[in-house]
């Protein structure tokens, strides 16, 4: 489905929005993309744009969403940054979306093989990328923790530290920003937690938070 107008894209409910990302993978594995006309998107978007989601995603070169989700020009906002964290400006920009641009669904995307992860893991230490790396700790010392029997450094405890990051960053959204609190104890928008393996194009969704419209 494409949004042509502010219409729709108020019709939507966040659970609907899901599903249009849950449909976009199954045709992503299937090699079956349903927005191949990228001019015509062009034309159809240059009035306006009504994004129905966005989606934080790592800067990996293989994850990208609007591909991953088959979705074309306009349909979804996509904010990444290396080991989809939160920061300030990454809470903004959700605010934006969702606030002021009408997006109905907040995703958190992670995935296998992360290379910030990896880094994260490996305690990684090289300029401002110090500091980004250092928000993924609370993951790192949750598996240490819950796994210790693993080599933080082995690629098993890597994707566990990647897989508990997605859960991690979506549990302390809403605590940063009461502009998305809010729009979530009204039913206004949902969020979820998704993890996309590489080895096959398969994106699992691990944690759905939605709430009954008020």
């Amino acid at each position: 489905m494409r949004l042509h107008n502010v219409e729709d894209q108020k019709s939507l409910t966040p659970e609907l929005a899901l599903s249009f990302l849950k449909e976009g993978n199954k045709r992503f594995i299937a090699n079956l993309k349903a927005h191949s006309n990228l001019l015509e998107q062009v034309n159809e978007t240059k009035a306006g744009q009504f994004p129905f989601a966005i989606i934080l995603s790592c800067i990996d070169s293989r994850t990208s969403a609007e591909l991953i989700f088959d979705q074309g020009l306009g349909d979804i906002f996509s904010a990444r940054i290396a080991g989809n964290v939160l920061n300030d400006d990454i809470i903004g920009s959700m605010e934006f979306a969702c606030k002021l641009a009408g997006s109905k669904l907040i995703v958190v995307l992670g995935h296998s093989h992360c290379g910030a992860i990896t880094g994260a893991c490996k305690g990684a230490k090289l300029g401002h990328l110090t500091d980004l790396l250092a928000k993924v700790q609370p993951s790192i010392e949750h598996v240490k923790v819950h796994h210790a029997d693993l080599d933080i450094t082995s690629k098993e405890a890597v994707d566990k530290v990647a897989f508990h990051n997605v859960e991690y960053t979506i549990d302390h959204i809403l605590e940063k920003s009461t502009v998305l609190k809010e729009m979530y104890d009204h039913g206004d928008i949902g969020i979820v937690g998704a993890f996309y393996k590489v080895e096959t194009g398969e994106v699992d969704f691990v944690k759905e938070m939605f709430n009954e419209k008020k």
